[in-house]
């Protein structure tokens, strides 16, 4: 039985192995790539005879989430800040990531944009919103007249909730907002935007604990001592174009907001 398959299928298949998140083949048996590698044998031991193992020590005590505040504390500025993230051990996605996804815009703009975690794309360029529905992000925006590569009061400044990508875009879990969640508010305090936009359910669950975006998009809220509106995530205006018309009401309402705090 010929099991070769064609050129056209085969880069079928891989283009939708790239798009799950996959970044390298698998071999034929099994690899536990976080498994702490065997300590070397100790002297006097004889090669070829198995040591009795001994446990890896873990500290019980250990509280990710009050790590997370001491080191997001202590950050006095947004390169501290970042370089914190990137030392903070806790967090299982970091292993599997390319790229800490930190910001991108101009620091101490008006309007702070947080997302939900960053994709495939933002994961290998290292910016946040850079695929389509970044793409959709910077139209939205310029239909307002504003936008991450502007400056003064037209610029925007960008971030996620999770600096790292979930694998195959899965929704971040409970455990791993909790202990990214510090970083996120201090973020926010050093950036000192005047308005914060709230993109998707993940954000505002962050944000605001609550989730239902239909429900929550449009309406005014506060949050890290700072005016909060709630939007759709462009992901979803993609796959539901009707909700652009939604979406369009809210950035009017921004532009409204902050012309009125100029």
């Amino acid at each position: 039985m010929d099991s070769q398959i064609d050129w056209h299928a085969a880069r079928a298949a891989l283009e939708w192995q790239v798009e799950m998140g996959v970044t390298e083949t698998i071999s034929e048996t099994p690899i536990n790539r976080f498994e702490q590698a065997a300590p070397p044998p100790k002297a006097g031991v004889t090669l070829g005879v198995q040591a009795p193992s001994v446990p890896v020590p873990v500290d019980a005590g250990t509280d990710p989430v009050a790590e997370a505040e001491r080191a997001a504390r202590q950050a006095q500025d947004l390169t501290a800040l970042q370089a914190a993230m990137a030392a903070y051990p806790h967090c299982e996605l970091q292993k599997g990531a390319r790229n800490l996804v930190f910001s991108d815009g101009v620091a101490g703009a008006r309007v702070m944009i947080v997302g939900e975690a960053p994709g495939r794309d933002e994961d290998r360029i290292g910016k946040p919103f850079v695929g389509r529905a970044g793409q959709l992000l910077d139209r939205m925006l310029a239909a307002i007249d504003m936008g991450r590569d502007r400056d003064g009061a037209q610029a925007v400044y960008i971030t996620n909730v999770l600096p790292w990508r979930p694998p195959q875009n899965r929704d971040p879990k409970p455990d791993e907002m909790a202990m990214m969640l510090p970083f996120l508010k201090r973020h926010i305090e050093l950036a000192q935007p005047e308005v914060l936009v709230v993109m998707g359910n993940i954000s505002c669950q962050a944000l605001l604990g609550k989730r239902g975006i239909t429900r929550l998009r449009g309406q005014w809220t506060e949050a890290a001592g700072r005016p909060v509106l709630p939007m759709f995530h462009p992901a979803y205006l993609l796959r539901n174009p009707a909700a652009k018309r939604e979406a369009w009401a809210d950035l009017l309402d921004l532009r409204v907001r902050l012309h009125k705090k100029a």
